[in-house]
């Protein structure tokens, strides 16, 4: 018998995972009647994986998303245990801020901001099938016969589509160890989408008793510890509501008791081991037919493809301030259990390692993205839209990005307003976006600085200066924090104005920024003082990567007029140093005809399609184009 409720929705979203999350608050931030749906309401924001938010490119969109007023870097913030920034000793626009989050401090933090969200319902229910009428979505049904009417409806189910577990010979139904799979997704294959299968993976949880730390190196965080948010007095602001927010602000400055991580590697007899057990790796036995994830390769892929390598490393992450459990960060894998208890106590520290669990392999169905608009609608189906896995990316970051522009857009769409859409210069989301819904991808997508042309202006420290402005404009931010976002652009102008301006020394503090060697504190005091430090680090950034980002948008505008150059059909792309081992595979694959055709495969990096044409000029085949 079916039941229809009562209360009708403005935008429905299916699932609750990083994806489901920010396109619940967002579509709820904009004003919109929203429901989120999700199988168990007790693993809302679970981190499936490793419980560390960031990282190279991923840091990069962690704070974009913060800029737009989404959850994630905030959250992370308010529960990491150790934090770190990432290529520190390099330029500002690789850098990247990494947070080892409290597992469960995470979750239930962001589930009890959900729960207080305005606008915003949450109810346990397993999604059957989208309704639609007129190929427009006009809500859900469940498993139980309810239907749900909605406006518009977001797919947001992560690994949990036909999901199938393996461990060794073993395997089962399941979107993650211990969570059911979904048949959404014969619902939506009858509907006309075509369907893909990836695969990702886990590594074990060890018990931290069981562990002979002083066998490891230590790794600790940063001080002081580097933020996600723009605005870190917002993490103290739930404190006296709930218990999660572990961490506070006292005196003006972050304070956070950081917990240290641990470096180990594997030895030659791991390798053995695991070369010794290939045959019963679901992986290498054919069990598994989806498509992995290159740049998260399981240990058997590590022990495989580089065979010469007499080690790997590893590293041991607690997951949290209250739990014996360390995530292996480094030993994906999907052998059996007696292999990988075998495989761990060959790794100097682990000899007496006790697996609290095991590591598993999940197979589960995506959706090509290039059946989505920039929006991330379903071409297909007015009104659907996709974000996170379901399209086909990796990680926690990618599909955050992906619910906050989904959630944004069905919210725009159902109040009849101009879609919100960012471009390939102004946001690493933009650049996702672009790529997976022009080129599509081969396999599970991961955010690299690399993938953006304009990546020294898309530095993660100036998130805030590209989009708080242009997501104040949809109500994504608030009026208060909007005020203190304009407060902030005064005195970046002013510091800016100053250091054009003034003299020191007889030269404009402008030049002085771009000397190697000149520092902020070198400044007058009476100059120095005027505005926070931190301004001043963003305006000596500015100017120092002035002339940098300068000539890189230059070097854009020559290979977009080269875009048209000719690829010789015979070249061998073994002669051209610099590109990656992958990109020579796919190229000598494809056989691409010209340097347009190779920037739009899947893959295929603008810094690789530089390095291709800048080589072809370089060997007099600059002149070849097409007619």
């Amino acid at each position: 018998m079916r039941f229809k409720l009562p209360t009708e929705y403005d935008v429905l979203v299916v699932g609750s995972g990083h994806a489901g999350i920010e396109a619940a608050l967002a579509a709820a931030r904009m004003g919109c009647r929203t429901l989120m749906l999700t199988q168990n309401l007790d693993t809302i924001g679970q981190m499936s994986c490793n419980p560390a938010i960031g990282g190279l490119g991923k840091g990069h969109i962690v704070r974009e998303i913060d800029a737009m007023g989404g959850a994630m870097g905030l959250n992370a913030d308010a529960t990491g245990i150790q934090f770190r920034m990432l290529n520190r000793s390099k330029g500002p626009s690789v850098r990247a801020p990494r947070v080892q989050c409290d597992k469960k401090a995470y979750q239930f933090r962001m589930k009890a901001l959900l729960e207080s969200a305005d606008n915003l319902d949450i109810k346990q229910a397993t999604v059957s099938q989208v309704t639609v009428d007129d190929r427009r979505a006009v809500g859900v049904e469940t498993d139980l016969g309810l239907r749900i009417a909605a406006n518009a409806v977001v797919i947001t189910s992560g690994t949990f589509l036909r999901g199938l577990l393996h461990v060794g010979e073993s395997r089962k139904p399941g979107g993650r160890m211990g969570d059911a799979s979904s048949n959404l997704s014969e619902n939506l294959r009858q509907l006309g989408f075509q369907v893909g299968r990836f695969k990702t993976g886990t590594p074990c949880r060890l018990n931290a008793r069981s562990i002979d730390f002083s066998r490891c190196a230590i790794q600790i965080g940063d001080e002081p510890p580097p933020t996600f948010t723009f605005d870190p007095e917002e993490v103290a602001s739930g404190q006296g509501k709930e218990i999660f927010t572990l961490n506070s602000i006292r005196a003006g400055k972050f304070h956070v008791e950081q917990l240290p991580c641990w470096i180990t590697a594997t030895t030659t007899v791991t390798h053995d081991i695991v070369r010794a057990n290939l045959h019963r790796s679901p992986l290498y036995a054919g069990r598994i037919k989806g498509t992995g994830p290159r740049y998260c390769p399981s240990i058997e892929d590590k022990v495989v493809k580089f065979s010469t390598r007499a080690a790997h490393q590893i590293f041991l992450e607690p997951e949290g301030c209250h739990t014996s459990e360390y995530y292996v960060n480094g030993i994906s894998t999907s052998l059996p259990y007696d292999v990988q208890l075998q495989l761990i106590q060959s790794i100097p520290g682990l000899e007496q390692a006790e697996i609290m669990r095991p590591g598993y392999a999940v197979e589960y169905d995506y959706f090509p993205p290039t059946q989505l608009f920039p929006t991330l609608e379903t071409k297909l189906i007015s009104g659907l839209y996709f974000a996170g896995q379901v399209n086909g990316t990796s990680g926690y970051e990618e599909a955050a990005a992906q619910g906050l522009i989904a959630g944004a857009n069905a919210a725009l769409k159902v109040q009849a307003l101009p879609p919100f859409i960012l471009n390939r210069r102004e946001a690493y989301i933009g650049v996702l976006i672009d790529d997976l819904v022009t080129k599509g991808t081969e396999e599970p997508y991961r955010m690299f600085t690399s993938r953006a042309e304009d990546r020294l202006f898309l530095r993660h420290d100036n998130a805030d200066q590209r989009l708080t402005g242009r997501a104040y404009t949809i109500q994504l931010i608030s009026k208060s924090r909007h005020a203190r976002f304009q407060q902030k652009m005064r005195l970046l102008e002013l510091a800016r104005s100053t250091a054009v301006e003034t003299k020191f020394r007889g030269i404009p503090i402008a030049q002085l920024f771009k000397r190697p060697n000149f520092r902020m504190q070198d400044l007058p005091p009476d100059i120095f003082s005027c505005v926070p430090t931190a301004i001043w680090e963003l305006v000596a950034t500015d100017f120092k990567y002035e002339g940098y980002a300068t000539r890189q948008r230059e070097q854009n505008r020559k290979l977009e007029r080269r875009s048209d150059q000719l690829i010789p059909n015979g070249l061998d792309y073994n002669n051209i140093s610099g590109l990656r081992s992958e990109t020579r595979q796919k190229l000598a694959n494809l056989r691409p005809g010209s340097i347009r055709q190779a920037a739009r495969i899947s893959g295929i990096t603008p810094a690789d399609v530089a390095i291709i044409s800048i080589w072809l000029s370089k060997n007099n085949l600059h002149h070849a184009t097409s007619q």
